[in-house]
């Protein structure tokens, strides 16, 4: 029986933000079905977007690659979002054990970002005994996805009353409850989304911040990139200041000059995260940039590691949740390129703990290129986001036929969703 390496789905809109489910479904631990759900977000420039909850239509489609009786993924759930989800993310896999105070066992979290932090309860399916007919959805029953909360604060900087529009968040992995959102307005806000409430925002940047992330393992620092072209990192237990950690270079000599009202050109960095399996390492990419730079705490002021392989812009990237260090890489050339760090990664000494404050420095490391990645998918357009499975186990379907364990990379190209196993 052949294994499947590829699944499809393909959504009414453009797709924007994915995420993959980090956990299996509360009372569905067993059934290979629900481990392989997508959180998805349109992208339309109205105040139309929808999110969306797909999963399989059959289970036969994980171990049959001609099963073409039915598509792979179909919608399960999804819902009015207004203005495009910039991020959306599952709850982390800690959350199901979490004493939350206003949340039903049964549900799980999901949250997106846009004009508001919103968070959102979804109810997967009904009990199996709920079911009286086979093949019809019971009353009441099935998959409900519904608003919870909605956050949005007071701007430090601007004095409109909505909060300015937010452009990404780091969900907590240790505390559940927490959440960072980065915003246009140069600011970050820490949350907690269990009561609902701002538990400090801080003037992060100069510029707009795109992008934030959790240092994994801690409940006390996160970094965040942004506009003027600076990766920092933020502890709060320390909040009267920050550590830069990079710093785009200077425009080489012939830059145009900055007149004296406006801003010093800088390349905007996009996006930031931590390798999971090694929390040292960060990976980064600039506006328009074609290379993808892995910066290292312990060393800040320039990249560690320089990886060279795309064509067009770097639209997305990820670190897989494996202990070999391994970051998929997507960008307008419509290629998806995977790239194996370990060698370069592991040699490194005094690794830093979680609690530890941002000083255990090392000495300068020399830059090194790497140009081959481990794998290469090309897409039939640009890719435009990604999203990894964690590790998922093998199971047995009722059919008798067992899946191979591993992990899956989704990725998302115009309409179109593939997910590949890696």
């Amino acid at each position: 029986m052949t294994q499947t390496t590829l699944l499809q789905y393909e959504a009414p809109w453009p797709v924007h933000a994915l995420d993959w489910c980090k956990s299996t479904a509360p009372g569905h631990q067993s059934r290979p079905r629900s481990a392989f759900r997508l959180g998805i977000a349109s992208f339309s420039e109205d105040y139309r977007n929808r999110i969306a909850i797909v999963g399989l239509q059959d289970e036969r489609v994980l171990v049959e690659d001609d099963y073409t009786d039915y598509p792979d993924f179909v919608t399960l759930v999804e819902a009015n979002h207004g203005y495009p989800a910039t991020n959306l993310q599952w709850q982390p896999a800690s959350a199901s054990g979490f004493s939350w105070t206003g949340k039903a066992p049964a549900a799980e979290l999901l949250a997106t970002t846009g004009d508001a932090l919103r968070v959102w309860e979804y109810f997967g399916d009904a009990p199996p005994a709920s079911s009286a007919y086979v093949g019809r959805q019971p009353t009441g029953g099935g998959h409900r996805l519904t608003l919870k909360t909605a956050l949005s604060g007071q701007s430090k900087v601007q004095s409109q009353s909505t909060g300015p529009p937010l452009t990404s968040f780091s969900w907590n992995e240790k505390a559940p409850s927490l959440v960072v959102t980065s915003s246009i307005d140069t600011t970050c806000t820490v949350w907690n989304i269990d009561t609902s409430t701002a538990i400090t925002q801080l003037i992060a940047h100069d510029r707009e911040v795109y992008d934030v992330a959790w240092l994994p393992g801690s409940t006390d620092i996160f970094v965040s990139v942004g506009a003027d072209g600076s990766l920092r990192a933020f502890d709060l237990r320390s909040l009267e200041h920050s550590t830069i950690l990079y710093e785009t270079p200077a425009p080489k000599s012939g830059a145009p000059a900055a007149s004296a009202s406006s801003r010093l050109p800088t390349s905007p960095l996009l996006r930031i995260a931590f390798n999971p399996a090694d929390s040292n390492y960060m990976s980064t990419f600039h506006m328009d940039g074609q290379d993808v730079q892995i910066l290292d705490m312990r060393s800040p002021g320039q990249p560690v590691i320089e990886l060279r392989g795309h064509r067009a812009q770097v639209n997305a990237m990820g670190w897989s949740t494996t202990d070999r260090p391994t970051l998929a890489t997507a960008g307008d050339d419509c290629q998806v390129l995977l790239w194996d760090l370990a060698t370069y990664t592991q040699t490194a000494t005094s690794p830093r703990t979680a609690n530890s404050r941002l000083n255990s420095p090392r000495p300068d490391v020399k830059k090194r290129v790497v140009n081959d990645p481990i794998m290469a998918y090309s897409a039939s357009s640009e890719v435009t986001n990604l999203a990894w499975s964690p590790q998922i186990p093998g199971m047995t379907m009722n059919t008798g036929h067992s899946t191979a364990p591993g992990e899956w990379l989704a990725i998302a190209s115009g309409k179109s969703i593939k997910a590949l196993k890696v």
